[in-house]
């Protein structure tokens, strides 16, 4: 585990990386199709955005970009593939906070390095999660949530499809003095496949997930994991003001490159993003999903993932998460 100062020192390095290519192969990029790796399964929220994005950056670059799910093993899998992709800028990670900043305090050893392995290309977004039950659940709010834990020690389950949603759920555990089972899923969608057939009691997902659920009747949204209402939901209560004071649990969404691609390329990508994002189809996707437009540069992104390495460390620790 990297001291912070020697974390941000080589995520800056990684975005300021000029190595690879000649220029003159870089003003080519692209020539051929570019691979969008996911590293959740289809459906999930992060899916979604990939989707969304691959679409309207297509338009930009003149070539496909194909999106290539990678789920399972709480993105080990799809991280190790585009750290080891050629650094030539046609294989790129769309990921969020699980790979690059949570996965690394949950786990004694990865098969990447969230910061050697990768070339910081831009921030995209953040949002939010949903605690989510059945609709014929007893537990009509957190208080009742938090009750039927305390009453039955160790008998509620959550299930969980990502790192956030883990810790989403680990968090709430620990500050509410509560035991509850952690049922661990390779995707967020599964996970809620199985909440909806009464497998698991409750759980925490991405908004984008689990909004479609929350409309269509199947499942019923008790709170809001971050310390402000969503738009798309203007009554449902933050998991702060339902009862659990100072919880605050968020994730987010980038792309990053393999180690060593070159500049030009970086740039390249970095300000397709940014036209992408302003498109009235990403706005209109953020809108819908509750999610808050995040651009930066390579170098603003590489600061921000060293924050929130801290910041998940420091989360993970006091949830009482022993790394596996």
């Amino acid at each position: 585990m990297f001291h912070p100062r020697r974390r941000l020192a080589l995520l800056l390095a990684a975005a300021a990386c000029a190595l690879g290519l000649p220029a003159a192969q870089a003003d080519t990029f692209p020539s051929k199709p570019i691979t969008l790796v996911v590293p959740f399964a289809a459906g999930s929220g992060t899916d979604q955005m990939a989707r969304v994005f691959a679409q309207v950056m297509g338009e930009e670059t003149k070539v496909p970009i194909v999106v290539d799910n990678r789920g399972g093993a709480s993105g080990f899998i799809a991280a190790q593939y585009v750290a080891k992709a050629a650094p030539d800028g046609y294989t790129a990670l769309i990921t969020t906070n699980t790979t690059q900043s949570a996965n690394e305090h949950l786990f004694k050893k990865l098969p990447y390095d969230p910061v050697k392995d990768f070339a910081p290309v831009s921030l995209l977004s953040k949002g939010y999660m949903l605690l989510l039950v059945r609709p014929d659940s007893p537990y009509k709010s957190v208080n009742d949530l938090i009750a039927a834990a305390k009453k039955s020690p160790g008998k509620l389950n959550f299930g969980s499809g990502s790192s956030s949603s883990r810790v989403a759920s680990e968090l709430l555990k620990q500050m509410a003095g509560v035991d509850m089972i952690n049922v661990p899923y390779k995707s967020n969608p599964m996970a809620i496949t199985d909440l909806i057939g009464g497998q698991v009691d409750f759980m925490f997902a991405d908004a984008p997930t689990a909004l479609p659920q929350v409309e269509g009747g199947k499942l019923r949204a008790l709170a809001v994991s971050g310390t402000k209402r969503l738009a798309s939901a203007p009554n449902l209560p933050t998991v702060d003001e339902a009862g659990v004071k100072g919880y605050d649990m968020s994730y987010w969404t980038a792309i990053y490159l393999p180690a060593g691609t070159p500049q030009p390329i970086v740039q390249k990508f970095n300000a397709w993003l940014a036209k992408a994002s302003a498109t009235p189809v990403a706005r209109d996707f953020l809108a819908k999903t509750s999610g808050e437009e995040a651009l930066s540069t390579p170098e603003q992104l590489a600061q921000f993932q060293a924050a929130e390495s801290s910041k998940w460390g420091r989360v993970i620790k006091a949830a009482g998460i022993q790394p596996e």
